[in-house]
């Protein structure tokens, strides 16, 4: 598999025949200037430098080193095989689901796997037609090509996009007013792959486009504790099978955070000369990162104290609960809340946001009558829907 980076309007140089059978060409930034809510945590959901220096060792080549979602890549190795026995690009296909699940890593995983190049961009950066013209341009038969963030395509870019991945022609336009001419020139078939965090934010007529829509789910403690210990290997970090889980634990359920963990506690490690990692250590050095035993940190806790001691353990609103945080409610609705509601410390209710709880009991506070009433009547609520 060879990766074309572009911004959409660069036209890359012919380079040289690979190994593999693709052709190399040189790489451009990918989602340069794309602004995302970024955690200023080590729990952040969000690709850091770091994260990407350690792309490169620790992304699995194929379907069989892909670890978790088990529906998805059974589909998904159905699908592949089928089209390779036709000698045919696979069908597009949408992952969606939050950030730092593997949809980026899937796409390539998809490229390796048909044996083609891919062309990585995002959303954002195809702002002009002249970016979609130039990103087609490239193709050649079988490629995938994978958007990021592709609710975010504007609605130009997105219009010129249909007939590319439905017909696999675009359509070009010259000249202006009565010298208006019209083109449509063919492009060879190729496989869109579409990412995004927020699937309702894509127009249906994009939507259903897509052959395949696939939701990658987080990740349970046995899947997780299988990347802890594939990443430990792959850095050369012993740890032991207490260590594996303790830190897996901590991950969120989320592969991206499990991996920044894993380097984290290497390099506690060898600040502290510790060449083995057991449970004991593993946990003396996520808790140095004020990582608990649940994978919250600070504002993670802040959150439920204020919840719980400022509002009587709810209903209160998001916009309230911002103010006294003193973040924005939109950072708090994408970033923090989403684990807390998965984890079970937290329920969004049409009145606002009540702890449950699991979170009296994570914080080691007993709640009051009148906030016992209030979870009575939450669950109430929950289960005449």
């Amino acid at each position: 598999m060879t990766i074309i980076q572009s911004h959409g309007h660069q036209l890359p140089e012919d380079g040289k025949k690979a190994s593999t059978g693709a052709y190399e060409r040189p790489v451009k930034a990918f989602m340069a200037g794309e602004e995302k809510k970024v955690r200023t945590t080590v729990l952040s959901t969000g690709e850091t430098s770091s994260d990407k220096k350690s792309d490169a060792t620790l992304r699995p080549e194929s379907l069989s080193e892909y670890i978790g979602q088990s529906r998805l890549k059974t589909m998904l190795t159905m699908s592949i095989s089928a089209a390779r026995t036709r000698n045919e690009p696979l069908d597009h296909v949408l992952l969606y689901g939050p950030p730092g699940l593997g949809k980026t890593t899937l796409a390539r995983v998809i490229a390796n796997e048909m044996s083609a190049r891919i062309h990585m961009t995002s959303g954002p950066s195809l702002e002009r037609p002249r970016d979609i013209v130039g990103l087609v341009h490239q193709l050649e038969q079988g490629d995938v090509l994978f958007i990021d963030e592709i609710h975010r395509l504007n609605k130009v870019a997105e219009e010129l996009l249909y007939p590319a991945i439905e017909d696999f022609v675009i359509d070009l336009t010259s000249g202006k007013g009565h010298a208006t001419r019209t083109m449509r020139l063919p492009l060879p078939r190729f496989t869109l792959v579409g990412a995004t965090t927020k699937a309702g934010r894509l127009s249906k007529a994009l939507r259903d486009r897509f052959g395949f829509a696939c939701r990658l789910e987080f990740y349970d403690l046995s899947e997780l504790s299988l990347i802890v210990a594939r990443t430990a290997a792959l850095l050369s970090v012993t740890v032991d099978e207490g260590a594996v889980k303790a830190i897996a634990s901590r991950a969120r359920g989320t592969p991206r955070i499990a991996n920044r963990l894993v380097r984290l506690v290497r390099d506690f490690g060898q600040f502290q000369g510790q060449n083995v990692v057991d449970e004991a250590f593993a946990i003396q050095a996520l808790e140095s990162y004020q990582v608990d035993a649940f994978g919250l940190d600070n504002t993670d806790r802040r959150f439920l104290e204020i919840l719980i001691q400022h509002y009587d353990g709810g209903p209160v609103g998001i916009d309230t609960i911002a103010v006294t945080l003193g973040e924005d409610n939109e950072t708090l609705e994408d970033v923090y809340e989403p684990f807390l509601i998965q984890a079970g410390f937290i329920q969004r209710t049409p009145r606002g946001r009540v702890a449950t709880v699991r979170a009296y009991n994570h914080l080691g506070l007993t709640p009051t009558q009148s906030q016992q009433l209030k979870m009575d009547f939450t669950e109430v609520d929950k289960s005449s829907e």
